[in-house]
């Protein structure tokens, strides 16, 4: 089959068979998104990026138990994305007619992103008290970009995040308390950790894992940036939030690096919040003096210690 000259993305773009795919993988587009299948089996490892809310997007994803936050779409409507929703659907329109889409779910392709838009666009046309519990194989056509997250939501806007301390949000008012969504709340509120959304830094979370609290904080900057960076506040001292903190490491997470920090269970969430935001703006310091000021030895062993220090969070 002869490859066509151009084709057409969701986002209205022309895109040429050798250009890089738009998806985001790094390979060419005939060679991805532009081949037979729509390359459902290519691993797309920052699915979020080019979106400000790519942060929260990540901590929805990975860590945050139950939360939920409106989609701010580009052509209206009302779809709330949240962390889980019943039976681990992928989406569902509730009785009520609420729309909502879930990102702690089984994905069927390498690209979160495009499965995530699938749902958008599925509950978009579903029924009242109608599900999705997977996001099923594409049948994207050769030649055709499939639509992305990246295409749906104003790519300017954050999430505006709202916690839950249980899931009780799952059901509408009048529903049956025997029906087998209700019965699920019991088990479902059962596996909640404690979670507090700190104010004044973005996408940082105080965790309560129960012998220990944690901070987990999302960061948007490259990996060995953000590692020199945190290399030079280690040399100076200057790495923990307080006395009653250490940085314990960090993981990976689309793309993404997740900084934790190990804190004093017995202090209130609150009491985090100000230690963060002077965190932060030692952390931005330190990342705006890379440039003029390479890393020293000292700093160099820092950061290859940083390095191996990964962390485990389930």
């Amino acid at each position: 089959m002869a490859e066509p000259t151009t084709v057409q993305p969701a986002s209205g773009a022309a895109v040429k068979p050798r250009q890089p795919c738009p998806c985001g993988s790094g390979k060419r587009y005939k060679n991805c998104h532009g081949a037979a299948g729509g390359a459902a089996d290519v691993i797309v490892v920052r699915p979020f990026e080019g979106l400000a809310a790519e942060c929260e997007l990540v901590a929805l994803r990975e860590f945050v138990p139950s939360a939920t936050a409106r989609l701010p779409l580009r052509e209206g409507g009302e779809v709330t994305v949240a962390t889980v929703l019943p039976l681990a659907a992928a989406a569902l329109r509730r009785t009520d007619d609420r729309a909502f889409v879930g990102l702690q779910v089984q994905t069927h392709s390498g690209d979160i992103s495009r499965d995530i838009a699938r749902a958008v666009e599925w509950v978009q046309n579903a029924e009242a008290g109608s599900s999705l519990s997977v996001v099923g194989p594409e049948t994207a056509q050769p030649g055709v970009m499939p639509t992305r997250l990246q295409d749906l939501l104003d790519p300017e806007a954050d999430l505006e995040v709202e916690l839950h301390e249980d899931f009780s949000w799952w059901l509408p008012e009048g529903v049956d308390p025997s029906s087998e969504v209700a019965l699920s709340l019991e088990r479902a509120n059962s596996a909640i950790m404690p979670t507090q959304r700190l104010t004044g830094v973005r996408s940082a979370y105080w965790v309560d894992a129960g012998e220990k609290a944690h901070l987990r904080w999302v960061r948007p900057e490259p990996e060995e940036q953000l590692l020199a960076a945190l290399a030079r506040l280690s040399v100076r001292g200057e790495l923990a939030l307080d006395e009653d903190s250490r940085y314990a490491g960090s993981f990976r997470a689309h793309g993404l690096l997740v900084p934790v920090w190990d804190l004093d269970r017995e202090k209130h969430p609150r009491e985090w919040e100000e230690p963060a935001a002077a965190l932060g703006r030692r952390l931005e310091e330190a990342l705006s003096s890379l440039d003029d000021e390479p890393l020293d030895s000292a700093e160099r062993r820092a950061r290859d210690g940083l390095r191996g220090r990964q962390v485990t969070i389930r």
